[in-house]
């Protein structure tokens, strides 16, 4: 969708439309939608100007929609250009509901530079949200951001896909499944499963580290040949690294016993009747 535009501007003109100007990748934290934004950039060779929240709200009046302006113009002037705008919530907030007279020339500002009277070139706006909920919507329709791209948590193919980008450079014991690590991995996005990966190659380093001498200048070789990253290293691992997909569904058994509660006898053998099993006393759990 952006490749295609930017390699062969004549097919459009062939057909007859504009390309598409503004793509929203919106999903959960840690799915990739910034990595996303700067693969295309590199598989296209375009001019990238990455945007934060922070960066553009200056004190002076006017000053923070001067500088979106800037950075447009600067895009302009470089095409083919992608403009990135991480957190985009962050900018261009619902202005019913912000109280600050800035965020709100900074909305109707970004509004005039994506489709104002002005044609924008070949310069294409890819925006990241986790709350694409709480974004103006003015912002959200055809001819800003034209394609809503929702980036989801990945299935056990994609997490097995990451776990290879990973581990690709590791020295992996070949008794290691990382199909098998994919399939109990449930939950996990890309950043889990990055930090999975360093979790297992740090506890690989721990192992030799008795032999290492670490006043010398350099480790030897032959120290260095150890290194082996084992299917034990990522199962220790596995314990320390929790899914960050899950963290709001996520609970604790509480380690409470009949015994601690007291009295409330009546209440108790309802509770039993209700589950179908008989009373401590009559010979039950």
């Amino acid at each position: 969708m952006i490749e295609l535009p930017m390699r062969h501007p004549e097919l459009f003109e062939k057909i007859g439309v504009e390309a598409p100007k503004g793509v929203l990748l919106y999903g959960p934290p840690g799915t990739g939608k910034t990595l996303i934004a700067k693969a295309v950039a590199g598989e296209t060779n375009s001019h990238f100007i990455s945007i934060s929240g922070p960066e553009i709200i200056g004190k002076f009046y006017g000053e923070s929609e001067e500088r979106l302006r800037e950075l447009f113009k600067q895009a302009e002037e470089n095409t083919p250009s992608i403009i990135f705008i991480d957190e985009v919530d962050s900018i261009a907030p619902k202005r019913e509901e912000v109280t600050g007279e800035v965020e709100k020339r900074v909305v109707s500002q970004l509004l005039t530079l994506m489709d104002g009277m002005k044609s924008r070139g070949k310069v294409v706006v890819i925006a990241a949200t986790n709350r694409p909920d709480s974004i103006d919507p003015a912002l959200r329709r055809p001819g800003r951001f034209d394609r809503e791209i929702e980036i989801g948590i990945p299935d056990a193919a994609g997490r097995k896909e990451i776990l290879d980008i990973h581990t690709r450079g590791m020295p992996l014991e070949d008794k290691v499944n990382l199909e098998q690590i994919a399939k109990v991995t449930h939950g996990f996005v890309g950043a889990d499963l990055e930090t999975l990966a360093k979790e297992a190659a740090m506890r690989s380093l721990r192992r030799i580290l008795p032999d290492i001498d670490l006043e010398e200048e350099k480790i030897p070789a032959e120290v260095l040949q150890k290194i082996v990253i084992t299917e034990n290293d990522f199962k220790d691992a596995l314990k320390e690294v929790r899914p960050s997909a899950l963290r709001e569904v996520l609970v604790q058994v509480p380690n409470v016993t009949w015994e601690d509660v007291g009295g409330l006898e009546s209440l108790k053998d309802e509770l039993y009747e209700a589950v179908g099993v008989a009373p401590k006393a009559q010979g039950g759990i």
